[in-house]
């Protein structure tokens, strides 16, 4: 009588790196992405809150006047995060986040005006906790308008005043931020037609070129793989 495949239920479950970090802008499907490989693969998640921050919806509806506020509530949030990737890393915990520290410099950067950009960059630095790089970020890319679309259909009553232009200026942010990018590899994900909410084949898919991930920057979309370096 032949023994059981255990292996094939060891390799799904066994997770092929103890940290890795989803990024995208918003509506790229980020949490969902992260909680649907941690339960794949039995890994500790660790999000990034948006209701929590107070100043979100006015800062949605009113770039200019409410970005500082948000964009230091985002920066203390992170701070404590920071904290917490560093002891779970420490304890060797497998992990997936929905976050990168360094995103606070990209949405300051996007928003803020030239007077409160240094205030802000000077308070950030004192926060600031250097928490081990993720052996791996997955960087969630679409287009603006699948975007919009996303954020109309969800229609969370804080993101709905989100413009097509804020889209735009944020894909273009995420985009030269990542060209920069260098303190772990990167693998590109075109998110536009992918689903691994509802499709077990789509999360397949994204995690297999996971698996498969060997140079420090990697582009997938479906149908296609290309490796950058």
């Amino acid at each position: 009588m032949n023994a059981p495949p255990l292996a094939t239920a060891t390799r799904i479950t066994r997770p092929p790196l103890r940290h890795i970090a989803i990024e995208g802008p918003i509506g790229a499907g980020k949490t969902t992405l992260a909680t649907r490989l941690a339960d794949r693969w039995a890994m500790r998640t660790l999000f990034e809150s948006n209701a929590s921050n107070p100043f979100l919806a006015r800062y949605y509806r009113d770039t200019s006047r409410h970005g500082l506020a948000a964009q230091l509530h985002f920066a203390l949030q992170r701070e404590h995060l920071s904290h917490e990737v560093a002891a779970l890393r420490a304890a060797g915990t497998p992990l997936v986040t929905n976050f990168l520290a360094e995103r606070n410099d990209l949405f300051a950067r996007l928003t803020l005006t030239d007077e409160e950009l240094p205030l802000y960059e000077a308070l950030a630095a004192r926060l600031a906790t250097r928490a081990p790089a993720p052996d791996l970020v997955v960087y969630l890319q679409a287009s603006p308008e699948a975007l919009y679309a996303r954020i109309q259909k969800r229609a969370n009553p804080a993101e709905l005043p989100i413009t097509d232009a804020f889209l735009r200026a944020l894909c273009d942010s995420y985009n030269e931020f990542f060209y920069h990018y260098d303190h772990a590899p990167v693998l590109t994900v075109g998110a536009e037609h992918l689903n691994p909410l509802d499709s077990d084949a789509d999360l397949a898919l994204i995690a297999d070129r996971i698996g498969a991930m060997r140079g420090r920057k990697e582009s997938f979309v479906m149908g296609t793989s290309l490796a950058s370096s």
